[in-house]
């Protein structure tokens, strides 16, 4: 199997895919690349994974082949990599992670110096080198690696920078699932820190439990907590820690859209860097709407948090993200950060002396029905069949919207109907996934 950059980064199964093998060769290619932009040392963070201390090895003793020193911090969210990759300098950064995928798959995540995910012309070079031999460097210009173990300190630390000292969290009770993940060490010290009574789950990684029914992928574990125990605020982060989905004291789950919709309800400059916000082809229609009757711009990027942040580079706009919880603050940080996107929520609602249901009734949201279907190839998405009904279907809605996708991070096609009526979705995504799976 050919290695090739998806939407975020290079990803799949362990056993088959992202092998030792693999990574070896990802670190030495990716070293060489780097290096020619005068980035040589590599910061190495990973998730919580089992398959996390093989691959860190293999991708360890590719970089150093290439001439690269490494710097590991271990367990360390991605955002956490792309923040120190940026403000240490001369270095690039990587992160070992499958996000919210299942223990069984892995993947390699790749920062800039700036802390941003690599352009095109870059993996298409890393691309390039992976289908050929490579050859370590002279023995006496081979890199060197040493544990950075400062790593969580100054995560945490530049985290509770991001919040006002005029803002306390003192009054407030969060449960926080850190979903057997990258962030179940450093999270929780934040909101600790911060003042907060955090109750916590999902901190207690085996190495084969991360997003195991709980995290982003399943909000509904938090807000049975939030109930349970009374709490202010609920957050879910993922594996990985760069996606967050919150809930109210009400237990009203909060997906991505209307996390931005608070942080733009709350700005109070709306010009320049601030006149515009980013969504993606999966933002609800209602959001879209609401965005814009708030006095801002609005425009769409492809599914993926740094297709997000390349458009909110291009028009010169700092707030940006997806429905699935990737956040974008620029003015912050240079990717989609959950921690720091729940800490500039609940900051804004503490400021606006408001609760989520209060700001979130100013817009109302069109019914959107998603489904996956597992394929075992992706390239279904061209079936002629399958062509000709979403036609149908788009020709058949008078205000709505059809999205049928292949996943840029699992073997999935992904279905997403916006419809007035919810039933009306609800028939067209299962006429979408029942054509997939005769043809699959």
């Amino acid at each position: 199997m050919k290695l090739k950059f998806g939407t975020d980064g290079i990803r799949g199964p362990v056993e088959t895919h992202i092998t030792p093998e693999a990574c070896l060769k990802i670190g030495h290619a990716t070293g060489l690349v780097m290096k020619e932009q005068g980035w040589d040392t590599v910061m190495i963070g990973k998730d919580t994974r089992v398959s996390g201390y093989m691959l860190e090895s293999a991708l360890q003793a590719g970089f150093i082949a290439a001439g690269v020193n490494v710097s590991l911090c271990g367990p360390l969210p991605t955002p956490g990599v792309a923040y120190l990759t940026k403000s240490l300098r001369r270095k690039f950064g990587v992160v070992i992670s499958a996000s919210h995928n299942n223990f069984l798959d892995n993947g390699i995540k790749i920062f800039n110096a700036d802390g941003e995910k690599l352009s095109k012309d870059l993996e298409k070079k890393i691309e390039k080198l992976l289908e050929s031999n490579l050859n370590p460097v002279q023995t006496e210009k081979l890199g060197k690696a040493k544990r950075f173990d400062e790593s969580g300190a100054r995560y945490i630390e530049f985290c509770k920078s991001t919040v006002p000292q005029n803002i306390s969290f003192a009054s407030l009770r969060i449960v926080l699932d850190c979903a057997n993940g990258a962030c179940y060490k450093v999270s929780p010290d934040v909101f600790r820190e911060l003042g907060a009574e955090v109750i916590t789950i999902g901190t207690n990684p085996d190495g084969y439990n991360i997003n195991a029914e709980c995290g982003s992928t399943h909000p509904e574990l938090v807000q049975k907590e939030v109930i349970k125990h009374r709490a202010d605020y609920g957050i879910s982060l993922d594996g990985d820690g760069d996606r967050v989905i919150l809930v109210d004291r009400e237990g009203n789950i909060l997906d991505g859209d209307d996390l931005l919709y608070i942080l733009a309800f709350a700005n109070p400059n709306r010009i320049g860097p601030w006149s515009g916000v980013v969504g993606t082809h999966m933002s609800n229609l209602g959001f879209e709407d609401g965005i814009k009757k708030l006095g801002y711009k609005f425009v769409r990027a492809d599914v993926g948090d740094k297709y997000v942040s390349n458009m909110l580079t291009k028009n010169g706009w700092l707030l940006g993200g997806e429905t699935s919880g990737h956040i974008i603050c620029k003015d912050l940080v240079s990717t989609g950060d959950g921690t720091i996107a729940a800490l500039k929520v609940i900051s804004s609602l503490l400021l606006l002396e408001k609760d989520p249901s209060e700001v979130l009734s100013n817009y109302t949201k069109m019914p959107q029905v998603n489904n996956a279907v597992k394929v075992t190839n992706k390239d279904i998405i061209n079936d002629k069949d399958l062509v000709s009904l979403i036609k149908e279907i788009e020709s058949d809605i008078t205000v709505g919207r059809v999205l049928v996708r292949p996943s840029g991070t699992e073997s999935k096609i992904r279905i997403m109907v916006e419809a007035p009526e919810e039933k009306v979705a609800n028939k067209f995504v299962k006429d979408i996934s029942d054509l997939i799976k005769t043809k699959s």
